[in-house]
C-alpha cells in the first residue's frame, strides 16, 4: 500500500462498501495545504496523526499543535490493538508497523515541553494589537511605540519593555505627537490596562529570551526522518487569543524567514493549525486579508498550512480556496448552520457521481472521511468516501515519565529552559532617567553657587541688544556663546528628551517588517 513520494492516508471503499483504491497524498503538493475539519469524536486526530507520520517518515518536519494532549503519543511505539488490527486487516493494510517517531516537545508555560518564547519586537504590532483587542487608535499608538523603539535603538523584549516605553509616551504625548501623530493620553492608559491583563493571563510566560529558532523546528534526523514538533496547548487553550496569536505569529516568521523555494518535490515544513477558528473570530479584516496573502504566497518557500477545524465555515472562503487538499470527516446537520456547512463542505469537492456528497457527509463513521488531494497536473481528485488508515505511533496520550525521558534527550535540551534577561528598553530608559536626575542636581549645585559669590558686574550700566542683558558662557576654544534661560524640567522630561534626541538622529537605522509586522531579517 505504501508508494514512493506519496503519503498513504487510507483506502476508499464503493457504494456497495467493497474496497475501491488506496487514497494518497502527492508529497510534491503537500505544500499546496489542505483542510481537515469534522465534528467531535469523528477521527480528526487520528487524521492528523497520520498525516504527521507520513510526512515525518518522508523527511518532512512537522508542527502542530497537541489541545488535549492526546496527540502526545506520537512520540511512542504503537500498540496492536483490536481497533487497529480491525481497521489494517478491513482496508487491507499489511505494510503497517508500529514505530516511535522523533518528536520535541514545547509548551509556553514550559511545563510540558521546552518553553517557547518571542520578544515584543518580534511579534509587531498588528499581532500584538490582535492580541490586546486593540481599537484602531490603540492600534495606531502601538505602531508609534514600535517606530520609536524600532529607530532609536530600544530593544523590546518583553512586557516591561513595552510599558517603559507606554509610560515615556503617556507623559510626553503632546512633544511626541508633534513628530509622530496623534498620542491620546486615553489611548495610552488602555493600552498599560491591557498590558495587565496579559501579565495576568500568563502572557509573561511567552515574550521574552531567548527566543525560538526557526531552525530548531525544522530539523532532520540522521536517519532522514522529519521532526515533529508537538506544541502543548491544553493550558494555553484557556486563553483562546493567545493560542491563536502565538500560531500566527509562528506563520509570519516562516514567511519572513525562508527564501523561496518553487515548488520543491516535498515540503521543507508542514504546520497544522488545530482549532483554526481561534485565529479567525473576531479578527479584524486587515488581519484575515493579510493571513490570506501569507497561506497564498508561502507555499513558494517549501511551507504546506493544514488548517484542522470542525466546520469548514470557521474558515473565510478567501482562505478555503487556497486548500488544495480536502480530509472531511462527518458532520452534524441539525440546526440551520450545520446544514449551511453541510452544503458549503460538499460544494467544496470535486463531485463523484456514485454517491451524494452532501448525503455521505452526515452518515460518515468514526475514522471515515471523504478525502480529495491534488493530483497530476495540481487539479484534485473525485472526492472518495475513505477508511483513513491507523496511525504508526501510539494512539492516545504519553505518560509523565515518557515526556520527561523524551525532553532529557532531546536536541534542544537546555537551550530554551532559562530565562535570558538582557539590557533592553526597561534598562536603559532607566540609566537615562538617572543621568538626567544627575546632571540636573549637578546644574542647580552650579546655579546655588553662583548665587553665593559676589556678582562684579553689579552696578554697571547694561544696553539690551548690545550681549550685556544674557549671561555669557565659555566655549571650548576660548570664544563664547548665549544660552537661553533655565527653565526647570522633570527628571522624566529630561531623559525622554534625550530619547526624542536620539529618535531623530536615528531615521536611517529604522528595521523594516514583514506583511504581518514581524521583523524582516
Amino acid at each position: 500500500m505504501l508508494q514512493d513520494g506519496k503519503l498513504y492516508i487510507g483506502t476508499s471503499r464503493n457504494p456497495d462498501d467493497t474496497l475501491n483504491k488506496g487514497e494518497y497524498l502527492d508529497l510534491k503538493f503537500g505544500n499546496r495545504h489542505g483542510l481537515i475539519t469534522g465534528a467531535t469524536g469523528t477521527g480528526k486526530t487520528v487524521s492528523l496523526q497520520v498525516m504527521a507520520e507520513g510526512f515525518a517518515r518522508a523527511g518532512v518536519p512537522v508542527l502542530c499543535a497537541d489541545i488535549k494532549g492526546d496527540l502526545s503519543g506520537i512520540a511512542a511505539k504503537g500498540e496492536a490493538k483490536d481497533w487497529v488490527m480491525k481497521r489494517a486487516e478491513q482496508i487491507g493494510f499489511s505494510d503497517l508497523s508500529f514505530e516511535q517517531f522523533p518528536v520535541i516537545f514545547w509548551d509556553l508555560y514550559g511545563e510540558k515541553g521546552h518553553r517557547v518564547r518571542a520578544t515584543i519586537a518580534e511579534m509587531g504590532p498588528l499581532l500584538l494589537a490582535r492580541l490586546m483587542d486593540a481599537s484602531e487608535a490603540q492600534e495606531g499608538v502601538l505602531n508609534i511605540a514600535f517606530k520609536i523603539a524600532d529607530q532609536g535603538g530600544l530593544p523590546l523584549l518583553d512586557l516591561k519593555d513595552l510599558q517603559a516605553l507606554l509610560n515615556y509616551m503617556g507623559e510626553h504625548a503632546s512633544e511626541l505627537s508633534n513628530q509622530f501623530g496623534l498620542i491620546s493620553k486615553a489611548s495610552v492608559g488602555s493600552l498599560q490596562r491591557g498590558l495587565l491583563v496579559l501579565e495576568q493571563q500568563g502572557a509573561e510566560h511567552f515574550f521574552g529570551e531567548p527566543a525560538l529558532k526557526i531552525s530548531d523546528i525544522m530539523r532532520v534526523t540522521p536517519d532522514g526522518r522529519g521532526t515533529i514538533s508537538v506544541l502543548a496547548a491544553d493550558k494555553l487553550m484557556m486563553n483562546p487569543r493567545l493560542y491563536g496569536t502565538f500560531l500566527l505569529w509562528m506563520l509570519s516568521e516562516l514567511f519572513e524567514e525562508l527564501p523561496e523555494v518553487g515548488d520543491p518535490e516535498k515540503p521543507r515544513l508542514v504546520f497544522f493549525f488545530d482549532e483554526a477558528h481561534l485565529l479567525f473570530n473576531d479578527a479584524p479584516r486587515v488581519l484575515v486579508e493579510r493571513v490570506e496573502q501569507v497561506v497564498r504566497l508561502i507555499r513558494s518557500k517549501g511551507v504546506g498550512v493544514y488548517f484542522v477545524t470542525q466546520n469548514p465555515l470557521d474558515v473565510p472562503e478567501t482562505v478555503l480556496a487556497q486548500l488544495g487538499n480536502r480530509v472531511q470527516h462527518a458532520l452534524r446537520a441539525y440546526t440551520p448552520r450545520e446544514q449551511k456547512a453541510v452544503k458549503t463542505a460538499a460544494e467544496t469537492f470535486r463531485q463523484n457521481p456514485g454517491f451524494s456528497t452532501a448525503d455521505a457527509i452526515t452518515t460518515l463513521g468514526t475514522g471515515e472521511a471523504l478525502v480529495s488531494t491534488l493530483g497530476d497536473k495540481g487539479a484534485p481528485s473525485i472526492v472518495e468516501r475513505t477508511l483513513v488508515r491507523p496511525p504508526s505511533g501510539r494512539v492516545g496520550p504519553v505518560s509523565d515519565e515518557e515526556r520527561r525521558t523524551i525532553m532529557s534527550t532531546s536536541p534542544v535540551a537546555g537551550v530554551y529552559d532559562q530565562d535570558l534577561d538582557r539590557e533592553s528598553a526597561f534598562e536603559m530608559l532607566a540609566a537615562r532617567a538617572r543621568k538626567a536626575a544627575e546632571a540636573e542636581a549637578a546644574k542647580r549645585a552650579a546655579e546655588e553657587q553662583a548665587r553665593q559669590q559676589p556678582d562684579t558686574a553689579a552696578g554697571r550700566w547694561t544696553l539690551p541688544g548690545f550681549g550685556d542683558d544674557e549671561p555669557a558662557q565659555t566655549k571650548k576654544g576660548g570664544g563664547t556663546r548665549k544660552t537661553i534661560g533655565y527653565q526647570r524640567e522633570t527628571v522624566i522630561e529630561a531623559a525622554m528628551k534625550s530619547a526624542a534626541r536620539t529618535v531623530a538622529s536615528s531615521v536611517g537605522r529604522a528595521l523594516v517588517r514583514g506583511i504581518l509586522g514581524s521583523l524582516r531579517r
